[in-house]
């Protein structure tokens, strides 16, 4: 549903983003991350064809953007990070002026009864925008996003300024329409992408330095494996499994850290040391890397 190919933007001698590329296949619901400043806005921006790119190409459900435009906006629904909302309309009259603008003046009561459904606006559609809470505001902003019922949505920073509750709620919400749209969703919350996404692109100082899925992410490791045991142990016996950390420890428990030569799985064969040695053993577990750990390394490292 979309394809990104050697995207570069700069402004002036100021590079923004340089030969940005990925895929994102039909109702994906993709995080793309990445600390402010990193180009995340810039790309969507280009996606919506807002922006035009320096150079590269970007298709949307086989169209290019740089090609025709108008059409490509007919398949995406935007919500920028600072939702454009007219706060002296109601909300009907909002929906109503967007669906207007959409080409939907013969549909748009009914239209409007659908996005009322899934965003759950129905109490406030008579109510002035200017009075609604934050979390209302993103939901009118999300309707208004779905109001012509796009293949594609692209969220950019959707929950900023939420409460927890809200927070939540949106969520869920983008979470349902990922059933059946395809997302890709622009944040710097990383439980968010966790609860929401089947995928993840990193992009730091205007450049992709990871594309994977949530679960490959989490499977990564740092190599060490933990080894908590009770009474007299021969640390030196552990030795040949790799680097051995001793940890502080109360009483008689032993709390072993071992980092193999290779990044491998040494569980087994700790287990069947400490059975040969009649050692207790009271845990045994192999560290894994957080999806914070592995954001923090990949956008902090020294400039190109």
């Amino acid at each position: 549903m979309i394809t990104v190919r050697s995207l570069t933007k700069y402004y002036g001698n100021i590079r923004a983003i340089e030969s940005v590329s990925f895929e994102i296949k039909k109702a994906e619901v993709v995080g793309f991350l990445g600390p402010n400043g990193a180009g995340k806005t810039t790309t969507m921006q280009i996606l919506t064809g807002y922006l035009m790119p320096t150079s590269g190409t970007a298709i949307i459900d086989g169209i290019d953007v740089l090609a025709d435009p108008v059409n490509v906006k007919k398949r995406i629904g935007y919500l920028p990070e600072n939702t454009p909302l007219y706060e002296d309309l109601t909300v009907y009259e909002f929906l109503s002026f967007i669906a207007s603008t959409r080409g939907l003046n013969g549909s748009s009561a009914r239209a409007i009864r659908r996005v009322s459904d899934i965003c759950g606006i129905h109490d406030v559609l008579n109510r002035t925008i200017g009075t609604l809470s934050k979390g209302y505001r993103q939901r009118v902003g999300l309707a208004q996003a779905i109001i012509h019922d796009p293949k594609i949505l692209i969220l950019d920073e959707p929950t900023t300024g939420l409460d927890p509750l809200q927070i939540r709620e949106i969520r869920a919400l983008i979470k349902e329409l990922g059933k059946e749209k395809t997302i890709i969703l622009s944040t710097h919350i990383l439980p968010e992408v966790e609860q929401t996404c089947d995928r993840v692109i990193i992009i730091n100082q205007g450049k992709i330095v990871a594309d994977s899925s949530i679960e490959s992410l989490k499977n990564k490791t740092t190599g060490k494996t933990t080894v908590v045991l009770k009474g007299e142990v021969d640390i030196d016996g552990f030795r040949p499994f790799g680097h051995v950390e001793v940890g502080e420890t109360e009483g008689p428990e032993v709390v072993l850290t071992i980092t193999p030569e290779r990044d491998r799985d040494i569980r087994e064969e700790l287990y069947k040391h400490c059975r040969d040695k009649d050692y207790t053993l009271l845990e045994l577990y192999r560290e894994r890397t957080s999806l914070e750990d592995i954001f923090r390394q990949l956008t902090t490292e020294a400039k190109p």
